[in-house]
């Protein structure tokens, strides 16, 4: 089962916007030493959104390799064309991925029925374990509920990463479908509400520039030491917080390149941290030791 610290990973760049692959691998083993529990290529915050499909189904390829089948890895393949999603998911289970991560249609602004259609569409079409990926202040688009249960029926949709910004959901989507089906959390300061509302892990930006951290936070809390878990979380909030301060990756992003872990580069259009949020950033890494 998919549980614990999911790091949602940044693709590294450089300051031309080519990747990089071998601070690609690097980040890998960082991870998997720190004891992250899985790893999402080509999710937002891998900036999957600018990057091409051929670029797209390499990194999830160069992750599904360097990874080896040490922790589950859960490939970004959702787009707002249900043919292109089919597509992106089907070369990434030919990959060899765990289960991929299917956000939304964002910007079409579907009915619900045409949120089932869509995800029914894919699941037929394909074999991999799927994670449904609700983020409405990105897509405009909201996955109710009532349509998660209705979908969890489904033979190959496991599970969901939720970033409604209602915690609340998580109860929700736990008292309408089985056991089985796993609730990650998508907002890394909602996640300790909705571990104890069912959630069983999150899916995470701030796993990337503290990975022990958030691992021994998701740990604690999955052994039942709630305590340790509300301790370490008190620790973590001020970088849940800092590193929205400016639209994800770019926060994560400056604050690799500040760690000596990628380089700078980002692809418009966004762009790198700006110089006023620069000392924030590195105050709070400081005040954790990692920078």
């Amino acid at each position: 089962m998919l549980k614990g610290s999911i790091v949602a990973l940044v693709t590294p760049m450089t300051a031309t916007g080519e990747i990089q692959w071998v601070e690609l691998e690097r980040l890998i083993e960082w991870h998997i030493e720190a004891g992250t529990h899985g790893i999402v290529p080509m999710g937002t915050t891998g900036e999957s959104a600018t990057l091409d499909t051929i670029e797209h189904l390499q990194v999830i390829k160069a992750t599904v390799d360097q990874v080896a089948g040490r922790i589950p890895v859960i490939a970004g393949t959702g787009s707002n064309s249900t043919a292109e999603a089919i597509h992106q998911t089907q070369e990434a289970q030919n990959a060899g991925v765990d289960a991929c991560l299917l956000v939304t249609p964002y910007y079409n602004k579907p009915t619900q029925q045409g949120l089932v259609a869509h995800y029914t569409a894919i699941a037929n079409a394909t074999d991999v374990p799927l994670v449904l990926y609700n983020v409405p202040p990105r897509t405009a688009c909201d996955l109710q509920a009532e349509t998660v249960a209705r979908l969890s029926r489904l033979k190959n949709i496991i599970g969901i990463k939720e970033a409604c910004g209602d915690a609340a959901r998580a109860g929700q989507i736990c008292a309408m479908v089985d056991s089985d089906f796993v609730i990650l959390s998508g907002e890394d300061a909602q996640t300790l509400e909705m571990l104890d509302l069912g959630a069983v892990g999150t899916i995470s930006v701030t796993a990337n520039v503290a990975p022990a951290l958030m691992a021994q936070f998701l740990d604690s809390f999955l052994s039942g030491d709630r305590a340790e878990a509300v301790r370490l979380n008190g620790k973590l909030k001020p970088l849940h917080d800092i590193l929205f301060v400016e639209p994800n990756p770019t926060p994560a992003k400056w604050a690799l390149h500040a760690m000596g872990k990628i380089g700078s580069g980002i692809r418009l259009p966004l762009l790198p941290l700006s110089e006023a949020h620069r000392p924030q950033v590195q105050a709070h890494l400081a005040d954790l030791g990692i920078l």
